[in-house]
């Protein structure tokens, strides 16, 4: 049985996970976590339903060593939970600046995992960033919470399209200057 591996992404740990690169074990349980309609309707570009075979596209072009996005899972086995509690992500942007993306199966909310998971990846800064960025739909306020708690201010208000809505959603940008 041959493992895959990405070795250009680091595994950054926490007191309770660790972050670590996709693997194709993850296929199941990510899809079971995102098909979940309140996940998607949250995210930009997570369908609902999903379509077949999208997750593994998904998992495909996070292992890819040409990648624009580095995608980690929230890996829970160290502390006796899952593999997978959600994904965490930085999709490069040019001049040192990278957008950072999450979704947390609903299983693990109000626990504190969102939060711990962008405070690490700050920290560990992986991609040596100057700025990350990110923005939430206004009806997530627990999402906003989380970002400003981790030290993200607020930019302004903007819209996203909602691949599981099928509309324009209104959204927060915050920055953090690292």
């Amino acid at each position: 049985m041959k493992i895959e591996q990405i070795t250009n992404q680091p595994v950054i740990e926490t007191e309770r996970f660790d972050l670590r690169p996709l693997r194709r074990s993850d296929l199941g349980l990510i899809e079971h976590y995102a098909g979940d309609e309140r996940v998607a309707r949250m995210t930009t570009s997570i369908p609902h339903p999903i379509p077949p075979g999208m997750t593994d596209a998904f998992v495909s072009r996070a292992m890819a060593t040409n990648r624009d996005e580095d995608i980690w899972a929230m890996d829970g086995t160290k502390d006796g939970g899952p593999e997978l509690k959600g994904l965490i992500s930085l999709k490069k942007m040019d001049r040192n600046q990278s957008e950072v993306g999450y979704w947390v199966a609903p299983l693990f909310w109000n626990s504190g995992i969102a939060s711990m998971a962008v405070e690490a990846l700050v920290d560990a800064n992986p991609l040596g960033d100057a700025t990350m960025f990110a923005s939430v739909f206004q009806d997530n306020p627990a999402s906003a919470r989380v970002l400003t708690h981790c030290g993200f201010e607020y930019l302004g208000d903007a819209e996203s399209f909602s691949v599981a809505r099928n509309a324009a959603v209104p959204t927060w940008t915050y920055s953090r200057k690292l």
